[in-house]
């Protein structure tokens, strides 16, 4: 997922470019041990933290790729396996198949998950500390609720759907649509959309402005002309390059300026 002539946050990473990437255990919502795919540089640090909250499609080939490119970039990266507790050991699409059959991962397991992410990554020997979350489709969704919910120090919603919800799609286990939360939001957030998507469609990103705004939040939304939902995803019809390469400029970028050791 290494876009080519994305910039970097810093060059420190050519010194040893070294990583480990594995599968691991962390403790989650409850202290339920879940699986969750970790990669790192194996340079002394310290390294900030980033946790990747999957996409619908859960926790695949694709998003791997994308962990293992932030311990590329310098950081320590883990993607939780939300769907984990569905059907343990199946594949990706059968775990998220299970998922979607449950009504989705409620969103309080979901955020006890990450949680329990943010909190392995502080604890690393070689951690500086910091911690951001960037999530992706449904992942999005989940990060705008981290960056209001959880301590974290800076968060990037990659087209996020159903930030902004109407009665009739909440349910038990999304009881509150993210928007209204905007006022107890802790982190800097930065947005990646595309101008074609239809959730969130240009009328949501411009909702989720003007709630920003209002709340004297510290933001960045961007909108790419010519991209529609998953312009990241390299592995489907919806890539777009250009977006793409545009996006990780600007990721590398925000979370450079807000996870750098004080």
């Amino acid at each position: 997922m290494v876009e080519p002539n994305a910039a970097a946050p810093t060059e420190e990473h050519d010194v040893y470019d070294g990583i480990l990437a594995e599968t691991i255990t962390i403790t989650g919502h409850g202290g339920d041990d879940i699986e969750a795919y970790s990669a790192r540089p194996l340079g002394p640090g310290p390294f900030p933290g980033v946790v990747v909250i999957h996409h619908m499609p859960g926790y695949d080939r694709a998003t791997k790729e994308i962990t293992r490119t932030f311990a590329v970039y310098g950081y320590s990266a883990i993607c939780p396996n939300l769907f984990h507790r569905y059907a343990p050991g199946a594949s990706p699409g059968d775990a998220a198949a299970a998922a979607r059959a449950a009504g989705g991962a409620p969103d309080e397991q979901a955020m006890g998950d990450v949680a329990g992410a943010v909190q392995h990554l502080r604890r690393a020997p070689n951690a500086n500390g910091k911690v951001g979350v960037i999530g992706y489709c449904s992942g999005g969704r989940q990060t705008y609720l981290a960056a209001c919910t959880l301590d974290i120090d800076a968060a990037v919603d990659c087209y996020g759907g159903r930030v902004v919800a109407t009665a009739e799609e909440l349910s038990p286990a999304h009881p509150t649509a993210p928007i209204d939360l905007t006022a107890q939001m802790r982190a800097p957030l930065l947005g990646l959309f595309g101008a074609d998507d239809r959730n969130p469609s240009p009328e949501h990103v411009a909702r989720i402005r003007q709630e920003l705004e209002a709340h004297g939040k510290t933001f960045e939304l961007h909108s790419f002309e010519g991209a529609g939902h998953a312009f990241f995803s390299t592995d489907r019809p919806s890539y777009r390059v250009d977006a793409a390469k545009e996006g990780w400029k600007l990721i590398w970028a925000w979370f450079g300026q807000h996870l750098a050791e004080a």
